[in-house]
């Protein structure tokens, strides 16, 4: 059991893909959720919680024989804070921190993951871990266990953002990895892809 766990948010309307579930678009033969998993599986976080809501049968689904726990979040269409409320809420009680990895981001590799595992850890478990490139925060990032009280807090659509604005324990961790700041709002976007940023 590690002392990082990771969690999925795999919950979300993704409203500006269209009518079909984004998570369940398919790059590489295998939708984007199932990307995300297999990156969080293997990497150190252990346990790997993924969170679903909208279409949660079909995703879930697409995550079926992997060793992943499934929290299923009824509350999602209130925002993306109930499901980060919901992971955190599942963590085990050996976890003091976790990563969060967003399903719409298929190009997170567990190279990355460790790296933010390994600098999380060296530099003192602060706050909150976030990774940056040319300055521009992106995700996922760690969050202590410490901020469950506050993530709780949260409200509406927003993650843990608020709650990190300009505390001095909240360490930024430069990377040299575009897939930081690479989600998949619309289908145009899997198109915008390399086939060198797919690589797991």
């Amino acid at each position: 059991m590690s002392d990082v766990a990771a969690i999925i948010l795999a919950a979300g309307r993704g409203t500006r893909f269209g009518p079909n579930p984004k998570l369940l678009a398919r790059m590489d033969g295998r939708p984007l959720v199932h990307h995300v998993a297999s990156a969080a599986l293997e990497s150190l976080a252990e346990p790997v919680i993924a969170v679903t809501g909208h279409h949660a049968s079909e995703v879930e689904g697409a995550l079926a024989g992997l060793p992943i726990h499934i929290i299923r979040n009824d509350a999602f269409a209130h925002g993306l804070s109930t499901s980060l409320k919901a992971g955190f809420a599942a963590l085990p009680s050996e976890a003091r921190a976790a990563v969060i990895l967003l399903g719409d981001m298929p190009c997170i590799k567990s190279s990355l993951i460790d790296t933010l595992v390994h600098e999380w850890q060296r530099a003192g478990e602060p706050m909150a871990l976030v990774p940056t490139l040319n300055g521009r925060r992106g995700n996922p990032v760690i969050l202590s266990r410490k901020l469950a009280g506050q993530i709780e807090q949260l409200s509406g659509d927003s993650g843990a953002g608020p709650i990190l604005r300009g505390r001095s324990d909240v360490l930024e961790c430069p990377v040299d990895d575009p897939a930081i700041l690479q989600d998949i709002d619309t289908p145009a976007d899997l198109g915008h892809v390399s086939p060198e940023k797919r690589q797991s």
